[in-house]
């Protein structure tokens, strides 16, 4: 998909803000024009990250990043599925879930949740299978866009053959903050055996993971979903973004992608909101209703596949997938619908 140049779309979303405030704009125009603009605006955000690596935010309808201070993020992980332990094909996650495939690499994925209805009320409660563990009680979820177990890359070498790299882009409430949430990347080497190399922590098994730093962005409850997006990039010789975008203003993280090397083997994605951290899930009242979107970019109009059982995350939510359907064109992606 081809970007346009920083400089067009701001000149753009300026010309849709004087249509808004202009003396001889009707309210019946003002609506739409402003949420086009806030639209170019998102995706100036998304095609035009922060030039170099560490945290920033912006604030509509700037779409200048200001750099922000970075904060060492805990411990805690987000495990990949035990489907064999947890033996619940009913709910999503855990295994159990949409992906989006493409034959090329993908460089971005943009997920969203386009209409929410009958959502009142969301809590993180544990999952046995998992040693009960996560952030746990009401508005305590995550965000997640996660890649494939991809083929061995250089980040690989040491561990043992049969090694894959893993990669999430989380933005999770009070994770490292009580009232604040972090938006940042987990990286995990899969079946790596051995000894975990400097900077990465052992999960207690074959696995080694660690986080990059995060920004903070605010703490959202898990009944405003449709007002969130969360969008994931890689880019080969260069870095790795996370963004995280509610109402007006996006937060950023950005590290090298010579962690993991996953722009090099990224060719699937999930996306959803789940429990928090731990193999928790997040727990929706009865009758909530959600559309799930995912946009990727990967150089080509074609358009995707919806793979089926092809989630990588261990934590998981109390809904049901019904259909997916792809698009391809300017914006190809994969949409579907979760209920309960």
């Amino acid at each position: 998909m081809n970007s346009l140049p920083t400089s067009t779309i701001r000149r753009m979303i300026l010309i849709a803000l004087a249509a808004v405030t202009g003396c001889a704009a009707s309210s019946a125009f003002a609506a739409p024009n402003e949420a086009m603009a806030h639209a170019l605006w998102e995706k100036s955000v998304r095609q035009n990250p922060a030039p170099a690596s560490g945290c920033f935010h912006t604030t509509y309808p700037s779409v200048m990043w200001v750099r922000d201070q970075c904060h060492a993020t805990p411990y805690h992980y987000t495990p990949g599925p035990r489907i064999a332990a947890a033996k619940q094909r009913d709910i999503v996650g855990d295994g159990h879930d949409y992906a989006l495939a493409v034959n090329g690499l993908i460089s971005q994925v943009v997920g969203s949740f386009p209409l929410v209805r009958g959502v009142q009320w969301e809590q993180s409660v544990g999952v046995p299978a998992f040693g009960g563990g996560g952030i746990l009680g009401p508005n305590e979820y995550t965000l997640q866009i996660n890649t494939n177990f991809a083929p061995a890359t250089a980040a690989c070498n040491g561990g043992a053959q049969g090694c894959f790299v893993w990669q999430q882009f989380i933005y999770s409430p009070d994770y490292a903050v009580q009232g604040s949430a972090a938006v940042f990347m987990q990286y995990w080497l899969i079946n790596y055996q051995n000894a975990c190399p400097d900077g990465f922590w052992s999960d207690g098994g074959a696995d080694c993971y660690t986080n990059s730093d995060y920004v903070s962005a605010p703490d959202i409850p898990g009944t405003a979903l449709q007002g969130e997006t969360l969008t994931g990039s890689a880019v080969a010789n260069g870095n790795d973004t996370v963004t995280f975008t509610y109402n007006n203003t996006a937060y950023s993280l950005s590290e090298p992608d010579s962690v993991l090397y996953i722009g090099t083997v990224w060719n699937q994605a999930e996306f959803n909101v789940v429990g928090n951290a731990g193999g928790s899930m997040a727990q929706f009242n009865p009758g909530s209703f959600m559309q799930v979107k995912l946009v990727v970019t990967d150089g080509s109009t074609a358009v995707p596949t919806c793979l089926k059982q092809a989630g990588t995350t261990g934590e998981t939510n109390n809904l049901n997938l019904l259909m997916c359907n792809a698009w391809g064109g300017a914006t190809p992606r994969i949409q579907f619908t979760q209920l309960n």
